[in-house]
């Protein structure tokens, strides 16, 4: 403790992290490094130093997301290639051919924009508002519980230090899991193809997007044409981005489903109790692994787990719209099934990234129901067409249940009876959405 009686007790906290934080104590930085997923090279270890520094001076209350899309931005960019005019090119002529066919097969609304293509970098800093919306609330969790857990296991005599330092620790804990989501939407970047290849709408324009030097990985190793592939891809990505296009209350909803479902994640505070006890500064590792795999992360509570089915039951229904009408638009591209059949195995395994933010946040983004939900949509095109198929996604009240999943039959004896509209108040908000209301 500071012999200056002026100083108040958070300040002396503030002036022992800052000691920490300049290399003046005897944990090794590095170590620190480490913990948060960088390398511990000089470079990271700086990186790192000046980050929590930055925490520490800011005023408010919260979490830094500027320190995420900065780590996302340098892991993305250390691989990440320029698009060049010959992939331009190649592109250009597959969504033009991907649009005509998906013309034929769906009425959903064309997209107002051009798809951009994407380098991994780009993709990176486009879609970090979304990932930190959707990690925000388990963030402030952790940085909260860690907090709490910290002054209960303190010392008597760093009771006082503690005491007016909640925000900083808030601030501290909030950069450390910037970090790690930095790291997690970095290689993220390595795996995409597009858009939507994550099931989730990342763009709020309802833009499609491709990411040509992922896509050329992709096809490595496949025994199929590279324009094939290109043009498989594209006819995903826009039936993607046209179907939260023609449904516009289809994005809020789902991203309010999700952020919903991450505030109603607790931690594990008894996990974090014990870490604390035993927790070595000067090896923090144990700390960030209880992160970054979910171990502070306790069982799903019964209304949790009601939430979840909500959330995947439409995850799946997205998915499996887009499968059924891909498979639809793509009947004349003679590699169709072997490269659906990639992008299923892929689907259902995901890569890593994929897996570390599942683990971060509690959430898987792969649907467990996909299978059954494009047997669902399939059955009620060859029953009723595609007009009444898409049509279900006008208003949320039409959208198929889990129940219709279980039984299309049912469904489709519904729709060939004529289902019930929606009655007027929410028809004029639908109308209101689509941009027809005065």
């Amino acid at each position: 403790m500071s012999d200056d009686t002026s100083k108040e007790p958070e300040d002396d906290f503030r002036d022992m992290l800052r000691s920490f934080l300049e290399g003046n104590s005897e944990m090794d930085p590095a170590k620190l490094a480490s913990a948060a997923g960088l390398p511990s090279d000089p470079a990271a270890v700086q990186q790192l130093m000046q980050q929590l520094q930055n925490a520490m001076s800011t005023t408010g209350d919260g979490i830094d997301w500027n320190v995420a899309t900065k780590q996302a931005n340098e892991f993305a960019g250390q691989s990440s290639l320029s698009v060049t005019d010959a992939q331009r090119t190649e592109l250009d002529g597959a969504l033009r051919i991907a649009a005509l066919w998906l013309d034929e097969v769906t009425s959903v609304t064309e997209l107002a924009s051009t798809p951009a293509y994407l380098t991994r970098q780009q993709w990176a800093t486009a879609t970090m508002p979304v990932w930190s919306q959707l990690a925000e609330p388990v963030a402030l969790s952790i940085a909260d519980a860690l907090t709490a857990v910290l002054k209960d296991q303190a010392p008597e005599e760093m009771a006082g230090m503690l005491a007016g330092a909640s925000k900083l620790m808030r601030n501290l804990g909030g950069a450390l899991f910037a970090v790690q989501l930095g790291q997690v939407v970095g290689q993220l970047s390595t795996e995409v193809v597009s858009g939507g290849d994550v099931g989730i709408p990342l763009f709020e324009d309802q833009t499609a997007a491709l990411l040509p030097q992922n896509i050329a990985s992709f096809s490595d190793g496949l025994d199929i044409p590279l324009d094939q592939v290109q043009l498989y891809l594209a006819v995903r990505e826009l039936a993607h981005a046209r179907l939260f296009r023609h449904a516009k209350w289809l994005r809020l909803h789902l991203i309010t489903s999700i952020t919903e479902f991450a505030r109603g994640i607790r931690i594990d505070t008894e996990r974090l109790e014990e870490l604390a006890e035993g927790f070595d500064p000067s090896n923090p590792e144990e700390l960030r692994q209880a992160v970054v795999s979910g171990a502070l992360i306790p069982p799903k509570t019964e209304a949790q787990q009601h939430a979840l089915t909500r959330l995947e039951t439409m995850l799946a229904l997205i998915e499996g719209w887009v499968d059924v009408v891909t498979a639809q638009a793509t009947t004349r591209l003679p590699s169709r099934d072997a490269v659906a059949e990639t992008v299923r195995r892929r689907r259902a395994t995901g890569g890593p990234a994929e897996s570390a933010f599942s683990t971060l946040i509690g959430l898987e983004l792969r649907p467990r129901r996909l299978r059954e939900a494009a047997a669902m949509w399939q059955a009620v095109t060859d029953a009723v067409g595609s007009d009444v198929r898409d049509e279900l996604w006008s208003h949320p009240d039409l959208v198929p249940t889990p129940e219709d999943i279980d039984d299309p039959a049912a469904l489709v004896a519904r729709l060939q009876a004529g289902a019930p509209a929606p009655d007027e108040m929410d028809q004029a908000l639908e109308d209101l959405l689509r941009g027809e209301g005065e």
